[in-house]
């Protein structure tokens, strides 16, 4: 069967190549049984919606009829949406880097019949340039190498075959103790950017997890350089082109070290931990600009990224009218036309705040910015820029907007659920809290099969097996709607979904969980490895997962595979700890538990107001019980012997095994909880 197969699909980004002269096909066992058939070899794209490497990709060599039939004369073409395949994704990346090459997308591997990679790359202009092969030489090169038989393919064939199985068995190690957090935290500080914040130079990412390990170090040591820097790289991404000015929301990286230019495509999982680690800080701080960030972006996401079944849609694209950032980015005589009605104090107040120029700021225009002025002025002056901004967003929402993929996946779903979830505790927000609770019930009852969960929605098309990540979040997402709703049905399905990655994702053998399912049938291998990339590490997420059951539940289960969970991937520190930030700083939850224990009936004035002092502050893993006027807590908790009359309102404050007595003021409470969050 020849021809384009993708036009049955659901994925934006897979639909997006329904149209090319290239025969692609979806990843599956149908591609490989076909690359047998012909004695061919496989051609694997892998990319997404919001790419706009792809996009060029795409325009200058897949939709080239004369490349696409060479495409078609020597090869297998598969086309996979990393979103919807990160399983197959973060394999071939794997392959990819072994090969020493930098990894990124569009991903373009070639591999044997039998899905093992042999060679690949990221992007390929169709002429020789920026240093970089042309595509149709690298096809006729690597095409002839293989039905030549040569020894260079089999060998790599075999050499990464064997690679990427290690890679699949983490090095195992000791106990991760709170000393060595602190080493690693301490040498993260010759990472960071002093003047702009951010790890290193251009291109500049957000880094969240490693933001939070910062964070906790501060918290946990009382390190001041910590904190500094956690909150330099927030204030300069916050004020920054990578932030938008307008909308609201964070693109995925800035191409420059200054956060002024990004690709401009926004993902949901970046700006869900983004509004997590901005929630810290806006509690922390008080600082109004974290604040406003936090509330602009969720007003983003609620505006934009909610599908009609109640979901969370995947990302916005970098690109409109074929062009990156088009819809983002202003002309000063643009701005001058839309905003003459002002006086001429206000209208250039505004410019130099945005550091908008006749010349632009990027490549002729200007991308709105505060990094020149990052200081917000008085109430007065505030209010005058953002009553101008709504202006311009009012006159933007008229341009052609960029594309939007609005599959629902799991995964991505469980961690603004989250984010939400905390957000709308701390600063008393229900509306954030009915989106969220309406989003993991879409999840439940729209991604569901026979107790099963899928990885990826879009319309009434569920696709694919979940993912680790899938449970992993959403069961993170179960406790946080837990404990900030005493709803118990939370806590139930949470328990119920680690049974799944019990039954069908655990290494019976070694420990630590698979990535896909010991069902899923059309992986080249079973990764288990607990390096963030484009989301947290599931194994990191059910270290926190388990640890914050085990203490709500009493359930030893929980604590035993906590246990192992955390030998299995300490070797890994010793090889890069950069990747490694969302198990280092569930390590931190599992060593030193932070619980508190409230009881009481939740009507009363006393138990809101303690309820309300635990909400205003930045307690990371913080595992909050909230057992109301009837609950009980398991025998083998550290605060079951001293619990009080269930009908009094108070806390419990737990700091591992030794707890307080009972706290009956909200004052003493904060206090205790400031106090218990350092190792003094």
């Amino acid at each position: 069967m020849s021809g384009n197969l993708l036009a049955q699909e659901a994925s934006p980004y897979l639909l997006q190549h329904k149209d090319n002269p290239v025969h692609w096909m979806p990843w599956g066992r149908d591609a490989l049984d076909r690359a047998r058939a012909e004695g061919k070899p496989i051609l694997l794209s892998v990319g997404y919606a919001a790419c706009h490497w792809c996009h060029v990709m795409a325009h200058e060599s897949f939709e080239d009829e004369e490349t696409a039939a060479l495409m078609n004369q020597l090869f297998i073409n598969v086309k996979v949406d990393r979103e919807e395949r990160p399983d197959i994704d973060h394999i071939y990346q794997s392959a990819l880097a072994l090969l020493g090459e930098q990894g990124g997308w569009p991903l373009t591997m070639f591999l044997t019949a039998e899905g093992e990679p042999f060679w690949g790359g990221t992007y390929f202009p169709k002429e020789p340039r920026y240093g970089r092969p042309g595509f149709t030489s690298v096809l006729q090169t690597i095409a002839d190498a293989h039905a030549e038989g040569s020894d260079k393919v089999s060998r790599n064939a075999t050499a990464l075959r064997e690679a990427l199985r290690q890679l699949a068995q983490p090095a195992a190690g000791e106990s991760v103790e709170p000393a060595l957090l602190d080493r690693i935290a301490e040498r993260l500080h010759r990472e960071i950017d002093p003047i702009h914040g951010g790890i290193g130079g251009a291109p500049k990412f957000p880094q969240p997890g490693i933001l939070m390990m910062l964070w906790r170090h501060w918290l946990r040591r009382g390190n001041r350089d910590s904190r500094d820097y956690v909150l330099l790289t927030l204030e300069r991404m916050c004020q920054g082109g990578i932030y938008d000015h307008l909308g609201g929301g964070f693109a995925r990286y800035s191409t420059d070290a200054q956060w002024l230019a990004p690709h401009f495509e926004k993902m949901l999982y970046d700006n869900a931990q983004l509004i997590e680690l901005l929630t810290h800080a806006a509690l922390e701080t008080g600082r109004p600009l974290f604040r406003q960030r936090l509330e602009e972006t969720i007003g983003w996401v609620l505006r934009e990224m909610v599908t009609e079944e109640g979901g969370f849609a995947s990302s916005l694209d970098a690109d409109s009218e074929g062009e990156e950032g088009k819809f983002y980015v202003w002309r000063e005589t643009e701005i001058d036309r839309l905003l003459a009605d002002q006086p001429d104090e206000a209208l250039e107040s505004f410019k130099r705040a945005y550091d908008v120029t006749s010349e632009g700021n990027w490549e002729g225009v200007t991308i709105l910015h505060r990094n020149r002025r990052p200081d917000l002025g008085n109430g007065a002056a505030e209010s005058q820029l953002a009553q101008l901004r709504q202006t311009l967003l009012s006159h933007r929402e008229k341009r052609v907007r960029p594309g939007w993929d609005d599959k629902v996946l799991a995964d991505w779903n469980g961690l603004m659920i989250r984010a939400l979830a905390h957000a709308s505790f701390a600063f008393a927000h229900a509306d954030w809290l009915r989106v969220a609770i309406r989003a993991f019930d879409h999840v439940i009852e729209k991604m569901t099969i026979d107790g099963r969960l899928r990885h990826s929605r879009r319309g009434h098309i569920l696709r694919h097996p979940a993912t680790l990540e899938d449970y992993a979040n959403m069961a993170s997402a179960a406790l946080a709607l837990f404990q900030v709703t005493r709803h118990q049905r939370f806590l139930d399905q949470a328990r119920s979904w680690v049974e799944t990655l019990d039954t069908h994702y655990w290494d019976q053998a070694d420990g630590g969980y698979f990535a896909t399912a010991d069902d899923t049938d059309d992986v080249l291998l079973r990764a288990k490895n607990a390096q963030d990339n484009a989301v947290p590490a599931g194994n990191g997420t059910m270290l926190q997962v388990l640890t914050t059951l085990y203490h709500l539940t009493g359930n030893e289960k929980y604590r035993e595979r906590a246990d192992i969970l955390i030998p299995r991937f300490a070797g890994e520190i010793g090889r890069n700890f950069f990747p490694l930030a969302t198990f280092l700083n569930a390590c931190d939850t599992a060593q030193r538990p932070l619980q508190i224990t409230l009881t009481g009936d939740p009507a009363t004035p006393t138990y809101v107001g303690l309820l309300r002092a635990i909400a205003e502050i930045s307690a990371p893993g913080l595992i909050l019980h909230q057992l109301g006027p009837k609950g009980s807590l398991p025998p083998n908790h550290p605060a079951s012997a001293a619990l009080g009359a269930p009908a009094q309102s108070a806390a419990y404050l737990c700091v591992g095994q030794s707890c307080s007595l009972p706290l009956l003021d909200p004052k003493a409470l904060s206090e205790a909880l400031l106090a218990a969050r350092g190792d003094a």
